[in-house]
């Protein structure tokens, strides 16, 4: 029989070691001395396929078993009999809690405590589920720690990994609905765009025949005003500029309703507009005169419009439409998309108020807003 055998009964590596250790060195003695209880303990602990270690004596001196050696990682050759204090000083800090409740007789137990440990050389993040029991001696009184131990690093990794999946699906699926919302948006503005063009040119035909001296110039001049008609969708569809300057955004968007010189007036001083705050800008005096030329001002041959804005301190800026010598005005009974959006798309843009007023004397418009910084303008 191996002095293995003799002296613990169980077979393995730890028990090999612990049989070669010099024990009488430290103050446990050598083990013909141990106290029954301290030899039972081991033998258990030698027995089990559980990661376990316990700790014994005044100094805390470290036993385990052959499960526990992966947990060692680089540091096995000199894990055996050592105080618990001095062989983890990289973690006692952590752990110090609960060896002291231990001590005074209480059981702990803790799930995927975060700590940090030398393996390997490197100290390396990890997590731990144990436990850890006060251990008793022949007498009573307790005389070590035992600790039940699994290393939770790999479980608690692919868990915050998953998590961090699922956020990402999940922001994902998020961003995917936002973007079926605004195509929704952009596909209900698109068909009332198209039936606003349809009418518009058909309004162009209309008017243009109607003070037309002949069938060539009629066709000359509905020809031309249909393509600024295209030239303002432009603007509307999409600006390759990072900064627009707002008056080639009120000219080109009112052109295709323009059949005189002296039928829109637009004054204001030189801004220059986010592409954003343009697009939106375009959208909003395209609806205006949209309207102005199926209702409106521009419906009548003394119609007029007038067009103007200013600038601020703080980049306060301000637009106001006026239409006057059209038909009589009326509140309508129910708002149309157009207007709902001109408005809405507009004060969001310029992070400010926005509104269309259907004055007797002639439809208006008003934004009192703030127009970009010149770190946007490129948004």
């Amino acid at each position: 029989m191996s002095q293995t055998m003799h002296f613990l009964g169980v077979p393995g590596r730890v028990a090999d070691d612990i049989s070669a250790f010099d024990w009488s060195s430290t103050s446990l003695g050598p083990p013909e001395t141990w106290p029954p209880a301290l030899v039972t303990t081991l033998r258990q602990v030698l027995a089990t396929r559980q990661p376990m270690c316990f700790w014994w004596g005044d100094d805390l001196l470290q036993f385990y078993n052959d499960a526990y050696l992966p947990m060692l990682a680089g540091r096995e050759t000199s894990a055996l009999g050592q105080p618990f204090r001095e062989y983890w000083a990289d973690l006692w800090e952590g752990v110090e809690p609960f060896v002291q409740r231990a001590q005074a007789g209480e059981g702990t137990w803790m799930e995927n405590l975060p700590l940090r440990i030398l393996r390997n050389g490197v100290m390396q993040d990890s997590f731990w589920t144990f436990s850890y029991s006060p251990l008793y001696d022949d007498q009573g009184a307790i005389a070590g720690i035992l600790n039940v131990v699994t290393e939770t690093t790999s479980a608690v990794l692919d868990r915050q990994a998953l998590q961090q999946a699922y956020l990402e699906a999940q922001k994902h699926l998020d961003e995917r609905e936002r973007h079926e919302d605004e195509l929704k948006l952009l596909n209900r503005e698109l068909a009332h765009r198209m039936k606003n063009t349809l009418a518009m040119v058909q309004s162009i035909v209309s008017q243009s025949l109607r003070g037309a001296t002949s069938i060539p110039e009629a066709a000359k001049t509905i020809g031309g005003r249909i393509q600024t008609l295209a030239k303002a969708q432009d603007v509307l569809t999409g600006m390759s500029v990072t900064a627009a300057e707002i008056t080639a955004i009120a000219r080109t968007a009112v052109a295709p309703h323009v059949d005189g010189d002296d039928r829109i007036s637009i004054v204001g001083p030189q801004v220059y507009l986010s592409a954003q705050q343009a697009l939106g800008l375009s959208l909003a005096i395209h609806e205006l005169a949209t309207n102005a030329t199926k209702y409106g001002a521009l419906s009548r041959p003394e119609g007029r419009i007038s067009v103007r804005w200013s600038k601020g301190e703080d980049n306060r800026f301000t637009f106001d439409w006026q239409e006057s010598g059209g038909p009589p005005v009326t509140e309508p009974t129910r708002r149309g998309f157009g207007s709902r959006l001109t408005e809405r798309v507009v004060s969001d843009l310029f992070q400010g108020q926005a509104a269309i007023r259907f004055e007797p004397t002639g439809v208006s418009f008003s934004l009192i807003g703030k127009l970009h910084n010149a770190d946007d303008l490129d948004n």
